[in-house]
């Protein structure tokens, strides 16, 4: 097994993943943040802000943040949670049979769990080769009691023109959206991103794969365990470390589990998450 070298992602220590067919990704310690992402074919697939903070001191913008135990404001602790500004551990990482790997561990002794009592240890593992980025992330109860929870990874995808993209996999799928006090509605059609407006949707039970449509290539989005897909972008808002035109070259596409998931003392609940590169010949434009 070959030991993948730990580098430096601003001021962040992180591992950086090459598997022999030249895909490669970097996820820093802080968090287990996934911050790139390039598949064998070579192009960078994950967005990260030109502002974004790099010193541990607030969370990443950009690239996969873990979501747990709380989605958003859903709850009474840190919003999203505390994993992705907590310190993982290395527990492993290597090349096998062709596929660069790493673990990484939370536990409820090593995190920054304020106002969340429990027991529990995480497990992430990232492994890329060819065209796929696989992430699979592990809850387990190590306490006496039950506890609820939600997560997601919480991906930003980078595009060229988010107005000009589609998502499939959605057709005629009912959504909250949360750019207005939520109410429920319908597509016709698959989603078309042709808005520079502000989209905060949260799709329950989406029934398969999804994809990501661009001019010349798409990404196949995979996911079990998550049973909701996200898709969030700010539109044209001001954020503290987005520049004022971040918000175009990006699209959150994210799986996610919004209500919580009760877990019993010592069982354990997995999701995975898997997102393939591929060429395309037809344009996404409607």
């Amino acid at each position: 097994m070959t030991t993948n070298p730990i580098i430096r992602f601003g001021q962040l220590p992180a591992v950086h993943l090459q598997a022999p067919d030249g895909a490669e990704a970097t996820i820093t310690l802080f968090g287990a943040h996934v911050v790139s992402w390039r598949p064998a074919s070579g192009s960078e697939q994950l967005f990260c802000a030109s502002q974004a903070v790099l010193d541990g001191s607030k969370a990443i913008r950009g690239g996969i943040p873990v979501i747990f135990p709380q989605f958003a404001a859903r709850g009474d602790g840190l919003r999203h949670g505390f994993a992705r500004v907590s310190e993982w551990q290395v527990e492993q990482n290597g090349v096998a049979n062709g596929v660069s790997f790493a673990e990484f561990s939370l536990t409820s002794a090593g995190s920054s769990a304020p106002n969340w009592p429990h027991e529990f240890a995480l497990l992430l593992r990232v492994a890329v080769h060819a065209e796929q980025l696989q992430l699979s992330l592990r809850v387990r109860n190590t306490g006496a009691h039950p506890f609820s929870f939600a997560a997601a990874f919480h991906t930003y995808f980078k595009v060229e023109e988010f107005s000009a993209c589609a998502i499939k996999g959605l057709h005629d799928m009912a959504y909250a959206d949360h750019t207005v006090t939520p109410t429920q509605a319908a597509h016709q059609a698959e989603v078309l991103l042709h808005t520079t407006a502000a989209l905060d949707r949260v799709y329950h039970q989406i029934p398969g794969d999804l994809e990501l449509l661009q001019k010349v290539n798409s990404l196949i989005l995979q996911q079990e365990g998550f049973c909701d897909a996200v898709i969030w972008n700010p539109g044209n808002v001001a954020l503290a470390d987005l520049a004022q035109d971040d918000y175009r070259h990006f699209i959150c596409i994210e799986a996610a589990m919004i209500d919580p998931y009760w877990l019993k003392a010592g069982e354990e609940w997995c999701g995975l998450h898997s997102m393939r590169s591929a060429t395309i010949d037809n344009n996404c434009a409607a």
